[in-house]
């Protein structure tokens, strides 16, 4: 299990009740690796606390706040499972789900993710966003990105050996999930509300995350504007047309103050749209081309190689 967490101090007790019950169910060996993504409330006090308890639970710190899809590649990194499932501990996806996963996985799939048939716990204005999201995505994407469906999956191992080979900084997982392809299948819940707390992604947080979504996976918003460009380029031909009619045919000037500000301040926008675009994939080469590392641990807890360390 990897379970990335921030300010989750109020979901665990009550989390790891319903994982734990389901992991002793299943009657395999597991490992559970949390990764705290720099919380800031008593998240991290609470994980070391239950390890004293229960030395398969493994912690891993970051020294800051990387973001979710820091913290779950962090996660899958240092797994060494079989088969890896990842899962927020804000109960809003099932832990009882993973039994059926397990068995998918028995069946020979190498993937098998939960998708939302319903999202009863979410907001209507956040609903119709997603809806949004993925059906813009999957139509620009190229490679079908499965829609509704979020983090919480089973990746054989063969997957998450070929995800630690992919070195991108700006990470969009469930992207990364259906690139790397393999044999999967689908299974559908009902998503229910938060446990406690609130979701730390707010509205601008997502819009930045569908911005990572369609970047990664798609050149489609580059290459639209060539054909803007030819379509504004041959109406202006055909108004440069229309110009030279009316005055052949009247003899006179066509006064055209507004119509001459409207399309200069049209092609204005049309180019800042442009230049935003452009911007957009420039600054994720930047930070590819800067190498940094992916992220920084602070403190780690059950890992040999950095026991010495912490």
């Amino acid at each position: 299990m990897v379970i990335p967490i921030y300010n989750e101090a109020a979901n665990l007790d009550e989390f790891f009740r319903r994982l734990l019950e389901v992991l002793e169910r299943l009657a395999v060996s597991y490992e559970v690796v949390c990764v705290d993504d720099g919380s800031t409330d008593e998240t991290l006090a609470r994980l070391i606390e239950r390890r004293a308890r229960d030395p398969r639970l493994k912690i891993l710190s970051l020294s800051r706040n990387f973001g979710k899809e820091v913290a779950l590649s962090a996660g899958i990194e240092h797994s060494s499972g079989a088969a890896v499932i990842p899962i927020d501990c804000d109960l809003q996806d099932p832990p009882e789900l993973i039994e059926e996963m397990v068995a998918q996985w028995r069946l020979g799939y190498d993937v098998v993710y939960a998708t939302r048939h319903s999202r009863p716990g979410d907001g209507l204005a956040k609903r119709l966003s997603a809806r949004m999201f993925y059906r813009l995505l999957d139509a620009v994407s190229e490679v079908p990105i499965p829609s509704d469906a979020g983090d919480f999956r089973l990746l054989d191992r063969r997957v998450v050996d070929a995800l630690l080979r992919l070195p991108e900084r700006s990470r969009f997982m469930k992207g990364l999930f259906a690139w790397v392809g393999f044999k999967q299948t689908e299974l559908s819940f009902e998503r229910e509300g938060r446990n406690a707390g609130s979701s730390a992604w707010t509205y601008w947080r997502l819009w930045n995350f569908a911005l990572d979504g369609v970047t990664s996976f798609s050149s489609l918003p580059l290459k639209i504007w060539s054909y803007v460009g030819v379509v504004i380029s041959l109406l202006a031909f055909a108004y440069a047309l229309f110009l030279a009619v009316f005055k052949l045919a009247r003899g006179i000037n066509v006064p055209g103050y507004t119509s001459l500000m409207v399309v200069v301040l049209f092609l204005a926008g049309i180019q800042l749209i442009t230049l935003g675009v452009i911007g957009e994939y420039l600054g994720r080469v930047y930070t590819e081309v800067k190498h940094r590392p992916l992220y920084l641990l602070r403190e780690a807890h059950g890992f040999e190689q950095y026991e010495d360390r912490t």
